[in-house]
């Protein structure tokens, strides 16, 4: 015990500040569930003798128990070096890192509430043009400027938000926390292991070092794509010189260096390959073809649990990640605010060269693989950015916008598909949601989903369509631009009609209002508009009535005096229905139910899923697999559905049905937050032992003892089927749901009778 618990210094080659690394006594493992995670912190001194005497510190604390808390902290401060209690406590209580508010301390948005500006959220699939309409609306230059970027492919994987207004051009950017960071890399690491030992070439081994599975941290932007990228350069983007130019700054990098450090990882890698796989391989054993395809599954999880616990796998995680920290040395300008840890939170910077400026931040947003190895992107999580952004065709008036960009929606298999809970929060607090499709393929599974959460959240009135790539919509039958409307409208008429079906005619008549009062039509916006061609003047004025229907989008209707009364017993049907949805939709994905349609998740994604909502910090979510979203969806849906049908209205029904439509917005608006709370404790926060022992399952039959557990011991009790049996999981959740909607109603005057 007393030697597990001691600290030793480490240095990684060409860095002259000392680091720390120990076992910590008291945080959890995420990948053992026991104290005794394995912490590296930077001392912030390249004297060895000074890092000598703060390593004998820090073991005082390892070795004396009465430390081992967070009381005990003051008394630490008395005796020792600031830094070496900032070091041991760090990470004790959990501590939350609310990245928007940092933003808001530096560049605060102005609201509507106490200036005219509006607020628009964008939305749209990966790929639809989301991005390159935010650049038309505040005036970047396509060739030029190129901010922010845009590409094919996933390319927004961060909060980017804008606002238009005079003055200096402002930017600030916050960063992930560096165990987020550090965690995907080790993943990283992870896969590329297994790829050496499957005996893959090294340029599939590096690819898997530097590209995440899920292609949100792409550490290649970072890192380059090793020594023999400049061969393989496949660039389908001819970037303005302005932006491949290098600055001063650039120079701190030396990619030769990056190169040769990624060349000996790829050795080391192979190294710890063979070293663990041959052994582990031995151990488990396989007699025919069907237990080799059990032993494929737990020699991969096995792999990791045992890389995850060697001194050589850290090192490597610990030289790619200060080769990662370097980078923030191109910022010359600007100031960097770095947490207690001495990771950077956020960089701002302001400045009147626009030009400067917008070359500056794309360093925070750029895909361009000429700066691939001198780029911030992966380790940005939000941007704003504020000046005289004005897009020429405005006729010289500044539109008072901000503008809020986010990550695509993604292919989404199905319309069902619940949109991430931290989408969910964004468009709460949004003046205007503008849904961006493609005109040539309009009315996918993802922008449908969208759509639906618009009306389910109550926030159907800020709703805006525009459909892009409206000038490649053709047809021999599509003689005008009305035409070429009518036909891409008419995609909407089957989905708006099964929305109807599933969430009630108000929700299609609020969507019917909004495709004809609220969409439009836009080609070629990835050009320089120009108002003298006749191809790009409808473009142009169909983006001035977006901006108009933006700001007068706030308007709100006189108050409706009639309010709704809901039959309690409703309520319990509307929560098993939601219950039943929630656990139709997830068992066949954990292999504990079949339905046809829906296949079995392959088990290393729900091992990640786990790791997931196990681990404080890193999110409810892995890629597709949302269990906070889905159970918010599913309750949200069923109660929208008993919105619509009240046993009778006090003092007498509406006889305008844009008035209940009024109603009933307001009281799905006022549930969608307390039911994305209520999701976010009973799914997660009330789990977490439970999601720790679904990670920790190993060995034969892990991988259904792992989906049993989140079957059974998490969903079961954070969403129970109410019954004739009553029990204290189902009548709690019952409960609780009431409550909320009892709470809700009485804000706003309506009764549960």
């Amino acid at each position: 015990m007393e030697k597990r618990f001691s600290a030793t210094l480490s240095r990684s080659q060409g860095r002259s500040a000392w680091a720390v690394i120990f076992r910590h006594p008291v945080r959890v493992d995420p990948n053992t569930g026991k104290p005794g995670l394995r912490v590296r912190q930077g001392l912030g001194t390249p004297d060895e003798t000074e890092a000598n005497d703060l390593k004998d510190q820090l073991n005082q604390l390892l070795a004396d128990e009465s430390f081992w808390s967070m009381p005990a902290k003051a008394e630490a401060e008395k005796r020792l070096h600031h830094r070496v209690v900032e070091i041991f406590y760090h990470g004790m209580e959990p501590e939350q890192n609310d990245f928007g508010a940092i933003r808001e301390s530096i560049i605060p948005l102005p609201t509507s509430k106490d200036s005219d500006y509006r607020r628009a959220l964008l939305l749209g699939t990966t790929g639809a043009g989301k991005t390159t309409l935010l650049r038309q609306l505040i005036g970047t230059n396509p060739e030029t400027e190129r901010f922010p970027s845009t590409s094919t492919a996933k390319t927004t994987v961060h909060e980017t938000e804008v606002v238009l207004a005079p003055g200096l051009y402002k930017a600030v950017v916050t960063f992930f926390p560096i165990d987020e960071v550090r965690e995907h890399l080790n993943e990283c690491i992870s896969e590329a292991v297994l790829a050496a030992y499957r005996g893959d070439g090294d340029s599939d081994v590096l690819r898997k070092l530097l590209m995440h599975v899920n292609q949100r941290f792409r550490f290649n932007y970072v890192l380059g794509n090793g020594p023999q990228a400049a061969d393989n350069d496949d660039d389908d983007e001819d970037e303005a010189p302005e932006q491949i130019e290098e600055t001063a700054a650039d120079g701190v990098i030396d990619l030769d260096a990056t190169n040769a450090l990624l060349t000996k990882t790829i050795t080391a890698l192979r190294a710890i390959a063979a070293s663990h796989g041959d052994q582990l391989k031995t151990e488990l054993g396989a007699i025919d073809e069907k237990d080799q395809r059990v032993v494929d599954e737990l020699f991969e999880e096995e792999l990791d649990r045992r890389l995850r616990e060697d001194d050589e796998f850290h090192r490597i995680s610990d030289e790619i990640m200060d080769e990662i920290e370097l980078r923030f040395s191109l910022l010359t300008d600007g100031t960097v605010r770095r947490n207690k840890q001495g990771w950077p939170q956020s960089w701002s910077w302001e400045t009147d060269d626009r030009a400067t400026f917008i070359k500056t931040v794309t360093r925070f947003s750029s895909n361009h693989s000429p700066r691939f190895g001198r780029l911030l992107t992966p380790l940005v999580n939000g941007v704003r950015v504020s000046g005289e952004f004005l897009p020429a065709w405005a006729g010289g008036q500044q539109p008072k916008l901000v503008l809020l960009d986010g990550e695509g929606l993604g292919h989404t298999p199905k319309s069902v598909a619940a949109i991430s809970t931290s989408l969910t929060r964004r468009i709460e607090s949004t003046d205007a949601i503008v849904l961006v499709d493609n005109a040539v393929q309009p009315m996918q599974a993802a922008p449908v989903a969208a759509m639906k959460e618009m009306i389910t959240s109550g926030s159907s009135s800020k709703l805006l369509l525009v459909f892009t790539h409206f000038d490649e919509v053709k047809g021999d039958n599509l003689r005008n631009a009305a035409d070429r409307e009518q036909h891409v409208l008419a995609s909407a008429e089957n989905v708006l009609a099964s929305i109807g079906e599933e969430l009630g005619p108000f929700a299609e008549r609020a969507l019917r209002g909004r495709l004809k009062d609220a969409c439009f039509f836009v080609g070629g916006i990835d050009e320089d508009l120009d108002a003298t061609k006749k191809a790009h003047k409808r473009t142009i004025g169909q983006l001035q009535a977006l901006l108009a229907a933006i700001d007068a989008i706030v308007e709100k209707p006189e108050p409706v005096l009639a309010k709704p009364v809901y039959d309690r017993m409703n309520l319990v049907l509307a929560v098993k229905n939601a219950a039943e949805s929630f656990h139709d939709a997830w068992w066949p994905r954990l292999g504990l139910a079949y339905k046809p349609g829906v296949g079995k998740e392959h088990w290393k994604r729900i091992w990640a899923l786990s790791r997931r909502l196990s681990t404080p910090g890193l999110g409810d979510e892995y890629d597709n697999l949302k269990p906070v979203a889905d159970l918010r969806k599913q309750l949200q849906d069923r109660l929208y559905v008993l919105l619509q049908n009240p046993l009778r209205w006090d003092p007498a029904e509406p006889t305008d049905d844009a008035h209940k439509q009024q109603v009933f917005d307001g009281l799905a608006n006022a549930l969608s937050a307390k039911t994305l709370d209520l999701a976010t404790r009973r799914v997660r926060a009330e789990r977490m032992p439970e999601w720790q022992s679904a990670f920790n399952q190993s060995g034969r039959g892990s991988s259904y003892a792992r989906a049993s557990i989140i079957g059974e011991r998490i969903y079961e009790r954070a969403a129970p089927i109410p019954d004739v049996t009553p029990s204290p999981d189902r009548n709690s959740f019952l409960h609780e749901v009431a409550s909320v909607v009892e709470t809700v109603c009485e804000e706003v005057g309506a009764k549960l009778a």
